[in-house]
């Protein structure tokens, strides 16, 4: 088998996982779960940091409390925004993340900012995952929007947030994967020493 195969593979298997591990959840505790960053990723940034997240869709972690939580801090926030599902990723400011109001459905079937949203470069990025290892490699959706976006932007902070289940011990990397700063999960903190 090659690595592509080897990662559709593990992507099925661990989207399984994660579905399963969700499901499993009584939703007053799922609500509970990524509603504020940790104190001690909250002291690694600063406060002028404009902060991109993403729109979950399914299981993945999701990441609306951490949008309240920095807009009511005072940060710009910004979500991923595709003009076509052959555009590259870019980020438009998301301007009111309790109602959403602001967002329309993209090429994929994600909510994001309208085309008319200022564009902007976030300094601290928070990604979607399917799978991560303890040394911070991640495995994403397939499609390399965030290995593009974050190799054309060097110098952001990229932090992903996963459930626990995410874990592996190993992964097949590419020498276009590139590695997280950061995992947040509902039990623990890896990486940002």
């Amino acid at each position: 088998m090659d690595l592509a195969t080897d990662k559709s593979i593990l992507r099925k298997s661990l989207r399984k996982a994660r579905r399963d591990h969700v499901a499993a959840q009584p939703d007053a505790v799922r609500a509970l779960l990524f509603h504020r960053p940790p104190a001690p990723l909250l002291a690694k940034l600063g406060d002028e940091a404009v902060i991109g997240l993403y729109h979950a869709t399914g299981a993945e972690a999701p990441a609306a409390g951490y949008a309240r939580f920095f807009h009511e801090a005072g940060h710009t926030v910004a979500l991923p925004h595709f003009a076509s599902e052959t555009s590259l990723m870019e980020f438009r400011v998301h301007t009111e993340p309790h109602g959403e109001s602001d967002l329309v459905e993209g090429p994929f079937g994600i909510k994001q900012p309208a085309p008319d949203a200022p564009l902007i470069s976030p300094d601290v990025l928070f990604v979607p995952l399917v799978g991560f290892t303890e040394d911070l490699a991640r495995l994403g959706q397939g499609g390399g929007h965030y290995d593009r976006w974050l190799a054309a932007n060097p110098g952001r902070i990229a932090i992903g947030l996963a459930w626990d289940v995410q874990l592996c011990e190993a992964l097949p990397t590419e020498p276009h994967d590139i590695a997280l700063d950061a995992v947040v999960t509902p039990t623990r903190i890896y990486g940002l020493n």
